[in-house]
């Protein structure tokens, strides 16, 4: 599973001209999902996701968490970052969950957040999706599962 987290001061997602999620000060993610991911490996990045402190305190410290600043969610469902870019110039996308069980992986992860987080937004899984965001920094983390074993 890999996570983009995107510290942003504002970011929305819009499918057909329609917005279906938008956010003030926060992060905007964008989640890979992987054939081999589970419930399991979800709750070690939702638990790194949710414990990141990467928002300023008053004295400019990058130290806060997104509890700290009530900070909202844009989660964003991207296969892409499982692109396979090492032959040709085609990327490949054998890697990246199957649709289903992504989705399922998808909405658990929007579930939990919604747990913790008051304001959690989405984009729509599998569509056409317009993002757009200003990255507060820029800050922008890439977080992968498989640094976390």
């Amino acid at each position: 599973m890999k996570f983009v987290i995107q510290r942003v001061s504002q970011a929305k997602c819009e499918v057909n001209g329609s917005i279906t999620g938008e956010i003030g000060q926060g992060f905007c993610v964008l989640i890979g999902i992987s054939q081999t991911d589970t419930c399991e490996v979800a709750d070690k990045m939702i638990k790194k996701l949710l414990g990141m402190r990467i928002f300023s305190d008053e004295e400019g410290k990058i130290n806060l968490s997104i509890h700290d600043v009530q900070g909202e969610l844009l989660l964003i469902s991207q296969f892409t970052l499982y692109a396979n870019c090492r032959k040709g110039n085609r990327p490949s996308f054998v890697d990246a969950g199957n649709p289903d069980m992504a989705n399922e992986l998808y909405e658990y992860i929007i579930s939990e957040c919604r747990k913790v987080i008051p304001n959690v937004q989405t984009g729509i899984f599998g569509a056409d999706m317009k993002v757009s965001l200003t990255n507060d920094g820029p800050f922008t983390i890439v977080l992968d599962s498989e640094d976390l074993k």
